[in-house]
């Protein structure tokens, strides 16, 4: 949003910038908007129609009472691939470039089989899905892809990947790019989980945290209304945090006393094996304390306990607005926000807490995917990107 003081707009990607809202506005309005002179636009809009970012209408009536050309932004113009890869299952989604879901499909993928064997899949699945919808290659603007472990985000590598063998150092979107000829992004899971609950359903919100509980646990910082990834990619790795209830216990990072091995969908469920139920993972978890099984609940309270012990630190530091509870665990609902409320609001600066909201993803399982396309869809549509692909003005 431009604001009084600055200079006049004047690359083609600024000014679709404008129109990306989705609203139809006449030469005249973008005149007064940018401050360009009426030459200039005009070649910046024949620019951007020339590459169908942009479409001319006949919606808005001129101040003579006749049709004007307005013009809007071309939400079909490309599709967008995307993809929130789990530690062991995976949902992926064929998007229009307002993020709407053109097509979509979940399937149990174990992260654990290696990148390559992974990937295959998932090419095969986006090429399934894009004939699925009647589109091609050539008009996939970018694919986005999440993964369940830290991701250098300059370079989108996993490094160090504690629940990912194979995946250290792999060229995601090298590999991937190479065979379907569109770039690649990759990030942190939790990453593009906070920027699709932050576009889609809280987009008002300009601190958010956005933190997943599942097989592991992380966060998603949104300050500003722009992701925060810190210097390498790794802010918000809560999971690793040490806490006192978890000392003697060994993480699968190597390190001991690690959040994520208490509270964890992982450590609950070996938790309850060992109390002889039967749970495989952070779902049989949740489908435990749906039943009202007794250990579960309890195990998910403790959890959502420890799990705001770490957040009320956090609110006394980033002082958020809202907190967004994602992941499979969030599914159990009150019975995990109940511990984390209690903790946050009573150990949390009455300052910090004040207007805070604590609750559960609006989007559930679709959070990653939104995020992976809109991923995509800021950098394509980024004033610098579309500036570079359209001729010059």
């Amino acid at each position: 949003m431009r604001s009084e003081g600055d200079g006049p707009i004047s690359g083609a990607g600024a000014l679709l910038g404008i129109l990306r809202d989705g609203q139809a506005r006449t030469r005249a309005e973008l005149v007064q908007l940018t401050g360009l002179a009426r030459s200039t636009l005009a070649q910046r809009l024949d620019a951007l129609v020339s590459q169908q970012w942009i479409v001319p209408t006949e919606e808005a009536v001129s101040s003579g009472g006749r049709p004007a050309v307005a013009f809007t932004f071309n939400r079909s113009a490309r599709v967008v691939l995307a993809a929130d890869l789990g530690a062991t299952h995976a949902r992926i989604a064929v998007t229009d470039l307002a993020t709407e879901v053109l097509a979509e499909r979940a399937a149990e993928m174990p992260i654990d089989r290696g990148p390559e064997p992974t990937l295959t899949w998932l090419q095969r699945t986006f090429e399934e899905m894009l004939a699925e919808t009647g589109h091609s290659t050539a008009e996939v603007c970018g694919i986005g892809v999440g993964l369940p472990g830290p991701v250098e985000h300059g370079s989108g590598r996993p490094v160090n990947p504690p629940i990912m063998p194979g995946w250290d150092g792999f060229p995601v979107p090298e590999w991937l790019g190479g065979r379907m000829g569109v770039p690649v992004l990759a990030d942190n899971d939790v990453n593009i989980m906070a920027l699709g609950e932050h576009w889609a359903a809280r987009p008002e919100a300009d601190h958010l945290i956005f933190v997943k509980i599942g097989t592991g646990i992380g966060c998603g910082i949104i300050s500003d209304r722009r992701l925060h990834r810190g210097a390498q990619g790794a802010a918000g790795d809560i999971g690793h945090i040490r806490v006192a209830s978890a000392l003697d216990t060994v993480c699968r990072c190597g390190n001991a006393g690690c959040l994520e091995a208490v509270a964890g969908g992982a450590a609950m469920a070996a938790r309850l094996r060992a109390q002889g139920v039967e749970a495989a993972d952070s779902r049989d978890v949740v489908r435990l304390v749906r039943g009202g099984n007794t250990q579960a609940v309890q195990l998910i309270r403790q959890a959502g306990r420890e799990i705001g012990d770490v957040l009320a630190s956090i609110v006394n530091f980033f002082n958020p607005s809202v907190i967004v509870i994602g992941g499979d665990l969030s599914e159990a609902g009150e019975q995990v926000l109940a511990g984390l409320r209690e903790v946050i609001y009573s150990r949390s600066l009455p300052l910090a807490t004040q207007h805070l909201t604590i609750t559960a993803s609006e989007l559930g399982d679709r959070a990653g995917v939104i995020g992976a396309a809109v991923m995509v869809v800021d950098h394509v549509l980024s004033p610098g990107t579309v500036d570079r692909s359209v001729a010059p003005g």
